[in-house]
């Protein structure tokens, strides 16, 4: 399959206070529970004559990370894209609640 015929998802997430927006090209449930696991980050190409500063604190914070594991409740929104946009990180405005998540738990 060529790279261009793979499909290409962009994650949004919380993270300590920020919504950050991403692209990957592997996205899917975790074995560890409560987790999604996101793969094979993209970013714009280097060559581009305009540097966006908040893409590049990105590529930063996420060089050399093989796989991220996103909680559940931490997800705005996936969606499969046909072209690659821009990586971003935003703050968050308003007032969003985590998904309610059921507790684990201890009985045998």
């Amino acid at each position: 399959m060529k790279h261009s015929d793979e499909p290409i998802f962009r994650v949004i997430f919380h993270n300590q206070g920020q919504v950050f927006e991403m692209y990957a090209r592997q996205v899917y449930q975790s074995d560890l529970w409560g987790f999604l696991e996101v793969e094979e980050f993209i970013f714009g190409e280097r060559s581009q004559l305009l540097v966006d500063p908040a893409e590049e604190k990105l590529k930063t914070q996420f060089e050399g990370v093989k796989r991220s594991f996103v909680p559940l409740n931490a997800i705005v929104r996936i969606d499969e894209v046909q072209r690659l946009g821009v990586a971003k990180i935003s703050e968050a405005k308003g007032n969003v609640m985590p998904f309610p998540m059921p507790a684990p738990s201890d009985r045998s």
